[in-house]
């Protein structure tokens, strides 16, 4: 039978509490992502963004869409606009990405949450990151991209949702 803590002398009890600080001073907190890539570019997403990713499902092409819609899918029952955010690289032709990333787009307190597909050629696989391994400056000519996450000696962009449909002017549904 273990002691009570009022049983532990005063000593014990503030070394407990040192040992205690120092594990939660070790174990920094960690953020975990979704990383993939789109063309040769690799990309991530914050684990909480993604939905899920499905293979890649029969696409309805939009009329006189941006080159950057690749189109629309129905995923039971709610219409996917799919994005390639690799479009500037060129796919070749009859080469479809393998997966969508569905991604949640959080509303509002009022408003409803929305989902986009994020064309994918790869799923590479989640990651848990410190904040060391995230560093706040992403190139400037990719303005939908907020940071970049070091992994596996690499960098993937970090892709924010929001500023991704406001510089692509995606038409959500």
């Amino acid at each position: 039978m273990e002691p009570a803590p009022s049983d532990l002398g005063a000593d014990a009890l503030s070394d407990e509490l040192l040992e205690i600080g120092a594990l939660a001073e070790q174990a920094a907190p960690t953020r975990q992502f979704c990383v993939f890539r789109a063309g040769r570019e690799r990309f991530c997403l914050p684990v909480l963004e993604v939905d899920e990713v499905v293979d890649w499902p029969l696409m309805t092409k939009v009329p006189l869409a941006p080159p950057f819609l690749m189109g629309v899918f129905n995923l039971r029952g709610t219409i996917i606009p799919v994005v390639d955010i690799a479009v500037t690289e060129g796919r070749r032709p009859g080469l479809l990405p393998r997966s969508v990333i569905v991604a949640v787009i959080s509303g509002a307190e009022q408003d409803e949450d929305v989902l986009l597909g994020i064309a994918s050629d790869e799923v590479i696989g989640t990651f848990s990151a410190s904040a060391e391994a995230i560093l706040d400056h992403a190139p400037p000519d990719i303005p939908y991209c907020r940071g970049m996450l070091r992994h596996e000696e690499r960098l993937a962009l970090i892709v924010d949702m929001r500023q991704l449909i406001h510089v692509l002017a995606v038409p959500l549904i």
